[in-house]
């Protein structure tokens, strides 16, 4: 399990610069450029708390460590599927399926102790589950 400092640290490891701009169209947003050096941009009028900047930083991390990128004129089929490849690098991050289980066999069993307890948002913590379930059931 990875907290907010530990994205940080991580990011600045694997020179990755984590850069905060006011944006009008995003809340945060990742780049690689023709060298294959990654940046992420995150603007600081949308982070709201602590998880939540931590799940933005996590999944532009996710961008970063799978490559799954796409320009504004992909098509939406593509779009997602690389929101899926940086959403997935994020889960294993930052709600690790063993340690999900440890804190639901220790007692946390609600959505919102389980968000407090890895330091994330409820919804991608429910996201986290559901991903962490279909792999289970594939």
């Amino acid at each position: 399990m990875a907290d907010l400092i530990d994205l940080y640290e991580y990011a600045a490891e694997k020179g990755i610069g984590v850069y905060w701009y006011t944006m009008e169209m995003a809340e945060s947003l990742s780049y690689m450029d023709d060298d294959g050096d990654c940046y992420i941009a995150m603007d600081p009028w949308f982070m709201g708390t602590l998880p939540e900047e931590t799940v933005k930083l996590g999944h532009e991390l996710g961008h970063c460590e799978t490559g799954s990128f796409y320009n504004r004129w992909a098509a939406c089929d593509v779009r997602q599927k690389h929101e899926n490849h940086a959403n997935r690098w994020a889960y294993k991050k930052l709600v690790p399926e063993d340690e999900l289980m440890r804190a639901v066999a220790q007692g946390c069993r609600e959505p919102w102790e389980l968000a407090d307890h890895f330091g994330v948002t409820e919804p991608f913590l429910r996201d986290a589950v559901a991903y962490y379930r279909m792999q289970a059931g594939a």
